[in-house]
């Protein structure tokens, strides 16, 4: 096997040799901020389904030169009783009596419930389509296609879509940018989110719609990680850290935030489509600004590029660089003898593989949390702007106490009570009476901001956990089973609050990480379950005898498994 160069030492040698830059100069502060920028767009894409598939109240249509009297065109929609209402009779939105019969009762002169007892008379589907009110849209992908009654089940699934885009977009984001490069493919997807936008606003059908939505997340996530990963390989170390915790967080919630003002301004889905639109447009200019990662640069061996970069920073940093920035990388750095590890290595050993699946029920269960309690702003009683503009508010507070909490309390304690909190308020709110609509909105934002403060410490959790070896293929992993999560999201809307609190309990297995060096090989790492333990490992210099121990371990392993 050739020798390889090592991943650790290459990221050392680069630390080492742009340090003169500093850590928060002109250039790191530009940087920063216009990638922040970027992640508005996703925020108001990203939930945009609140607003787009909202379901108006709606009736079945009666035809308008149908001959009836006053009183049975009153009574032509059988009442039900809607117990979102507290069990008070509401005209059904999906059947009618029957037109025959209701047009010979008036034509003979009877009155509903005098001489005709309603219950007795046959009812019919709205087989002349629905009438939607229009009082708080203009129109919905709902009432546009009439997503309603036998069709509902398109509602969902065209959620389900779009975070099936997110999946695909998750697998190829990553291989597209390793090999064209982060700037690339990020201004080209933010470029293809447009396109695709604006062929959305004149879409024909729900499957070209649906079709279109699929891309779109794809698109979106693939802007949203490739620009993740720009700033995390551009920054220096302590920058890197808030840019990836708050600054992330903190921008897409702006665009959440931003989503429902929109939405109020613009009620017909399509108008509301041209302002997304819009913000994708605002970013494109930013190509000009961001520079590529220095660090895929050196990856591909483009080091004059990559000095240049660097060099243009020091410009604007006014720093004066040296003669030869990466000496070292020329010079090609140490190699060593290095076994390649895969996703297959999460599941090898009994104590990964337990952490594993804890980790994927983790986040997948965070995930549909999150999601579910997001798409159901619009199904709370009150106002559906004003409801989802609280559960944007509530993301602010809540990733500014998951900063606290990650920098001073024990990360397995503040994930599983997070959790659990987040699951007991929502059971609590299906206990809540329907006419107690402030109580109820209440504990939906306080289970969205316990489950949101998850949200931004597992990501950092994540990677404490897992050794250096491992660590972007484990997050990766649990990444993608979030986005299974997403996918079923819109079907568990009344069943999560059990689900969220169990799984803050199975949690609880989870090894504490907090105060603990973060681990460098698969020997290093503290065993499952680690709720009765914490053995931090002792760091040696001695690596080379680690890594053969190691790589001794897992045959023995595979021998034993085959």
């Amino acid at each position: 096997m050739p020798g390889v160069t090592s991943e650790a030492s290459r990221n050392a040698d680069y630390e080492t040799a742009t340090s003169f830059l500093g850590e928060w100069g002109h250039f790191q502060q530009r940087v920063f901020i216009l990638l922040c920028l970027s992640f508005i767009p996703n925020g108001l894409t990203a939930l945009s389904m609140v607003f787009l598939s909202d379901t108006p109240e709606h009736r079945c249509i009666m035809p308008v030169d149908l001959n009836l009297s006053a009183a049975w065109w009153n009574s032509s929609i059988p009442l039900e009783e809607d117990w979102s209402r507290g069990g008070a009779l509401v005209p059904s939105k999906c059947s009618r009596y029957k037109l025959e019969h209701v047009l010979n009762y008036s034509e003979r002169g009877l009155l509903p419930g005098v001489d005709v007892n309603l219950s007795n008379v046959p009812k019919e589907g709205c087989l002349d389509g629905w009438e939607f009110d229009q009082s708080v849209y203009t129109s919905t992908i709902v009432s546009e296609w009439s997503l309603v009654c036998d069709e509902s089940w398109k509602k969902p699934l065209t959620s389900s879509m779009y975070f099936g885009g997110v999946l695909a977009g998750s697998f190829v984001s990553g291989q597209l940018s390793d090999r064209f490069g982060r700037k690339i493919v990020m201004f080209a997807t933010i470029a293809l989110q447009v396109v695709t936008t604006l062929i959305q606003i004149f879409c024909s059908s729900w499957i070209m719609f649906v079709i279109l939505y699929f891309l779109l997340g794809m698109e979106q996530i693939s802007n949203y990680l490739v620009a993740f990963v720009l700033g995390a390989e551009i920054l220096g170390p302590q920058v890197r850290t808030l840019f990836s915790t708050a600054g992330v967080c903190l921008f897409f919630a702006v665009g959440y935030m931003l989503l429902p003002l929109l939405a109020f301004l613009m009620r017909d889905w399509r108008f509301l489509q041209v302002s997304f639109m819009l913000a994708g447009c605002i970013c494109l200019p930013l190509f000009w600004f961001i520079p590529e990662s220095p660090r895929w640069l050196l990856s591909q061996g483009r080091i004059e590029e990559a000095e240049a970069i660097i060099r243009k920073a020091a410009k604007i940093n006014k720093i004066e660089p040296p003669a030869v920035i990466f000496r070292t990388l020329k010079n090609g750095g140490k190699t060593q003898e290095k076994r390649a590890h895969n996703i297959c290595d999460l599941l090898r050993s009994p104590n990964i593989r337990w952490l594993s699946v804890t980790l994927w029920l983790v986040w997948n269960t965070l995930t549909i949390a999150y999601y579910a309690l997001s798409l159901n702003t619009a199904n709370l009683h009150g106002n559906p702007f004003f409801n989802c503009f609280l559960s944007a508010v509530v993301e602010m507070p809540a990733y500014g106490l998951s900063w606290v909490m990650f920098r001073w309390c024990p990360r397995r304690l503040s994930v599983s009570s997070a959790l659990f909190a987040g699951g007991l308020f929502i059971l609590i709110i299906q206990l809540i009476p329907a006419d107690l609509v402030v109580l109820s909105i209440t504990f939906e934002m306080v289970g969205k901001f316990s489950v949101s403060t998850v949200f931004a410490v597992v990501y950092a959790y994540t990677a404490e956990l897992y050794p250096t070896v491992l660590r972007n293929t484990a997050v990766g992993a649990c990444s993608t089973a979030s986005r299974i999560g997403s996918i079923i999201a819109p079907y568990f809307i009344y069943l999560m609050g059990s689900l969220t609190a169990l799984t803050g309990l199975l949690s609880l297995l989870l090894p504490e990480s907090f105060g603990m060096p973060l681990p460098d090989t698969i020997s290093h790492m503290q065993s499952f379950p680690g709720c009765c333990q914490k053995r931090p490992y002792v760091i040696t210099d001695n690596k080379e005898q680690e890594s053969a121990a190691e790589e001794m371990s897992l045959a023995r392993q595979s021998v034993t498994q085959n």
